[in-house]
């Protein structure tokens, strides 16, 4: 029966069957074909490697990019670090620029340049900026020039500082100024600086060296300011500003400690060293071997009086090797032979021009070698003694 039913099947099945057949067997092979070929394409590229490539591109040291290549892990292609480097080299800055700029901040590669950067660069321009100031922000620091809020803030520093370069200076010491909350933080210790009697100028030349001031705590910089007068130092005087610079971020037991340390090594008693500190605040930030080496110099060998340096702190502010020794000797030689009666300090405060003027070329006669000997000491050589020479016509005057 069964051999009967497929004799008599219509021959126009078999052929459609058969065509059926060979469509699906067709259909199952072609994806798989496909899925080969996309495997081994994507077995061929490479996957975006970006410590080689800040090695290779932004010129990094191995060391720099393996650090660097963390914060950068999910990069996938180089279409947006190159992007940056174009932006960053159109600015003006060099390969090393580059390299120092992303070690710093590798995070500057992942920025937009179109939507972050761009933008950034027209703001600034419109503050007056030149590409080259602006270059130079961008090296200071990398991720705040990225920062809507880095304008407002350059704004209102450079009234502060009074111009851009003092202003870079600053964020070179201390790139906080980028971050710190101007409303609750900075605004509020310039404004107690002002009641201290501080004008804008002051206020500069105060945060030049110690950036930090405006950055801190308002309340900690009240209490630099109570130390301030603590050490004999009223407000609204101008050496006020010398003894914030003197007492910042000192403790009370610090400067209590130097002041004892100035008593016995100058031979001061409280009030000689309260006279001292007072006139001279910066006193407390010298070492303890340079006040060493000056109290040896002034009491022992010039022979001055504790009293006598305590009311004239100033002293203590030139170079030994370069300006006290050396212009000792001069005022030592010509004492001992009856040429001068003017003092030592005054010989000390003028000018190297008014030196010469006054206390060498009048006695080039009487002393041919005295000048050349002053320049030996200046040197740091120590002449045996000053030649002198006999001469009719008496003693100089000064």
């Amino acid at each position: 029966m069964l051999l009967v039913l497929k004799q008599h099947f219509p021959l126009a099945f078999r052929p459609r069957t058969t065509v059926t057949l060979l469509s699906l067997r067709h259909r199952c092979r072609l994806p798989k074909t496909r899925l080969s070929a996309s495997a081994e394409s994507a077995s061929r590229a490479a996957p975006f490697a970006v410590d080689d490539y800040l090695v290779a591109t932004c010129h990094l040291t191995r060391t720099q990019a393996l650090k660097a290549s963390k914060a950068l892990s999910h990069l996938k292609s180089p279409s947006r670090p190159d992007a940056v480097i174009a932006f960053l080299s159109g600015l003006g800055l060099s390969g090393d620029d580059i390299a120092a700029a992303v070690a710093y901040d590798p995070k500057l590669l992942c920025s937009e340049v179109e939507r972050t950067l761009a933008p950034r660069l027209a703001e600034l321009r419109d503050l007056g900026l030149s590409p080259s100031q602006i270059a130079r922000l961008v090296l200071v620091d990398p991720a705040r020039f990225r920062r809507p809020t880095v304008v407002p803030k350059l704004q209102y520093y450079v009234t502060v500082f009074g111009t851009f370069e003092n202003l870079l200076q600053a964020l070179r010491s201390n790139s906080y100024l980028l971050s710190s909350d101007l409303e609750r933080v900075v605004k509020p210790n310039v404004a107690f600086l002002m009641e201290c009697g501080l004008g804008a100028c002051d206020i500069a030349k105060l945060s030049l060296p110690v950036p930090r001031l405006l950055t801190t705590s308002p309340e900690r910089v009240r209490a630099m300011a109570e130390r301030a007068e603590a050490i004999g130092v009223r407000r609204n005087t101008g050496m006020f500003r010398h003894a914030l610079l003197a007492v910042a971020f000192l403790s009370e037991e610090k400067i209590a400690a130097k002041v004892e340390f100035l008593k016995t090594t100058f031979r001061w008693s409280d009030a000689e060293v309260g006279v001292a500190v007072s006139k001279l605040p910066l006193v407390l930030k010298q070492s303890k071997d340079r006040l060493c080496r000056m109290s040896e110099f002034l009491i022992n060998q010039v022979g001055l009086e504790p009293e006598y340096i305590a009311h004239r702190p100033a002293l203590l502010t030139y170079s030994l090797e370069r300006r006290l020794v050396p212009r000792h000797y001069v005022v030592k030689y010509l004492r001992e032979n009856g040429l001068l009666e003017r003092s030592y300090y005054t010989a000390v405060q003028v000018s190297e021009n008014v030196f010469m003027e006054k206390f060498i070329r009048p006695y080039k006669e009487a002393a041919p070698s005295l000048a050349q000997d002053y320049a030996a000491a200046c040197q740091g050589e120590v002449p045996t003694a000053f030649r002198f020479q006999e001469v009719s016509t008496g003693s100089a005057s000064v």
